[in-house]
């Protein structure tokens, strides 16, 4: 499950940096899942008590954020930087890794 979770993430990032870097025919379709972030970010809270979770910095356009329930439900977004948020992938069984003293520090 780790592993498909990983590989699920690392698809999105290809995705992401495609759409962004070369927009095509698969990007415009994906654009029908996008509104103002705080539209977004609404829903997923009020439709899936989904909370950010992680974020990262895609380039110097965008943002990549992961929102996550305890229920185990994800979605993962890319913001621009006039604030438009489209959504990527979700799904569910999410799982976070718990960090361990000297890793990552």
């Amino acid at each position: 499950m780790k592993r498909n979770m990983i590989r699920g993430l690392f698809s999105a990032v290809i995705l992401t940096t495609s759409m962004i870097a070369h927009p095509h025919s698969a990007a415009s379709q994906m654009m029908r899942s996008c509104a103002g972030r705080s539209e977004v970010v609404n829903f997923l809270d009020k439709n899936f008590a989904e909370k950010l979770t992680a974020v990262g910095l895609v380039n110097q356009n965008a943002m990549l954020e992961v929102y996550a329930a305890q229920s185990g439900t994800w979605t993962l977004l890319i913001t621009d930087v006039r604030g438009v948020s489209c959504i990527l992938l979700s799904g569910d069984s999410w799982e976070t890794m718990p960090t361990f003293p000297g890793i990552g520090t």
